[in-house]
This record gives structure tokens, sequence and C-alpha cells, in this order.
């Protein structure tokens, strides 16, 4: 019987392939999964609507009595519950400065609420292709907003700016660290195109271990599995840190073990093999 009880998953670019499509080899290590009784747990920064979305295609078995951590370890749901065991959320006055300042800058911004709906402002075409299998999503310009005073009803979780230049974005992150400081907030990368600002101590390690008391076992049981800079708190903090071989840099530096699988071949099933299989 494998030490770990729980594999933690990233969703894009670690479980799945481009456009939302789950590897078929990645189905099989599921139900291998299933069979020596370890638990797999999505946990990305998406909300729950968008990643049970994800899941559709799959033998619903698969998923018995497991949970999804969302929005980067905010938000907590029993598996087909939409009801979130645990939430958190941005101040509209921190979102709003947020938005202000990526609307100067000439950024696209995503606006993501806690119902699992978002709103992406001034989306380029590139954008728009990547959001095409993305539920729940409604397109707006900054053109007549200029603040989110509109908005004031939704609750808001965190605030994205995307672009295609990562390399500048990263930049601009490095820039606001004190911006964001004082507003409450972190900053995190993810998807090689979003930097994502989300509440002050919330991260995917905060949220799995959050499940972890709720299941009863110790972090040392779980695996994270991940590809980016919004999965460097949860690798670090389970058992053992794998990550897909196509992490990023930043990622790598904090996984125990890189697989030699990228997402596109579909990795668990090495995963699996390596490391869970008695």
């Amino acid at each position: 019987m494998s030490r770990y009880k729980l594999v933690a998953s990233d969703m894009d670019e670690t479980f799945l392939h481009d456009s939302c499509i789950i590897p078929e080899g990645n189905k099989a290590a599921l139900a291998r999964m299933r069979e020596l009784g370890v638990l797999f747990v999505p946990c990305s920064g998406r909300a729950y609507n968008s990643i049970a979305a994800n899941l559709d295609t799959l033998d619903p078995e698969l998923l018995g009595e497991t949970y999804i951590v969302s929005y980067n370890g905010g938000f907590i749901n029993r598996y087909g519950d939409p009801k979130p065991l645990c939430t958190c959320g941005l101040s509209h006055e921190a979102a709003d400065t947020i938005y202000r300042r990526g609307r100067e800058l000439g950024l696209c911004v995503h606006v993501c609420f806690d119902d699992g709906t978002y709103n992406v402002f001034d989306p380029p075409a590139s954008e728009r292709d990547f959001l095409a299998s993305y539920p729940s999503i409604r397109y707006q310009t900054c053109e007549g907003h200029p603040d989110l005073s509109f908005l004031e009803a939704k609750p808001i979780v965190k605030v994205l700016y995307m672009s295609d230049d990562f390399d500048a974005l990263r930049e601009l992150g490095a820039t606001m660290g004190d911006f964001a400081e004082d507003l409450g907030t972190a900053i995190t990368f993810s998807s090689n195109r979003y930097m994502e600002f989300m509440p002050q101590g919330v991260t995917k390690a905060t949220g799995l271990a959050k499940l972890a008391e709720i299941l009863g076992i110790g972090l040392d049981q779980i695996i994270g599995f991940g590809d980016s800079a919004n999965d460097i708190a949860m690798l670090d903090a389970a058992g053992l840190g794998v990550g897909v071989a196509n992490a990023t840099d930043d990622a790598r530096e904090h996984c125990d073990v890189v697989l030699n699988s990228t997402c596109f071949d579909g990795a668990l099933p090495e995963l699996v093999e390596r490391f869970l299989e008695p």
C-alpha cells in the first residue's frame, strides 16, 4: 500500500492538455489510483465550476468522495456540491485599485467572483481563443468602466492581469510588491500569461492544509503535482513535490522530482508508476 493517500494536482499545464482536454493516459491512471485507494484532488487557480466542467467527461466513480480545491487554495468543495466548505475574498476597494492600475497599463484584466463567474476586460484575440472552452465568462471593455463600482454587489475573489508577453508581465510583477502588499494582496503567476492578485495568506498550501485536516491525514501523505509559480507553495508543503516536464524554471526549483512526461503526454501515469505502485 502506498504511503501517499492523496495527489493534489494542478489542472492547466499539469493534468490537462491544451483546450482543457484530459489525456487518455490520465484517465487510466485515475482508475488505477482508485484501485490503490489514493484520492485525486484537483487543486487549481480556477473556480470550482470551471474545474468541475473539465471533469464531466470522466466516469463519476473515479471521483467519488473527492474534493476540489479552487481559487489557489481559497475555496474547498466536495466534488458534486457547489456550496464551498471555505472561501476567501478581496475587498472591493482593493480590487478596484488593482483594476484601475491594470486599466492605466493597458492590460487585459480578469475580475473573478465567488460564484465562479469572471468579467474579462479588453481581452486580445489570443485570450479569447485561450478561454474558448471556459464557462461563465463575460467579456467587457474598460471603456465606459473607469472603475468597478458597477460590480459592488458581487463578492470578488481575485484579480488577474493577462499579457502575451509573459516576461514583461513578470518584470511588472517584480515592481509591484509594495503595491500589492498595501492592498492586503500577494502576487503569483500562472499559465505563462497571468499575474494574479490573491488575498494575502491564501495559497494552495493553506488550502491543502485545510483539506488534510478535513480528511484527517498529514501533509506528508500528500503528493503535490504542478507546473508553475502558483503551485510553489503546494509543492513545498506536500510530502512529495512533483513537477511535469514542462514545469517553469521557478517551479522546478521547488520540486523534489520532475517527471519525464509533459502535460501534453499525460503525465499522471508516470507519477502513479513511480510513486504510488506497491
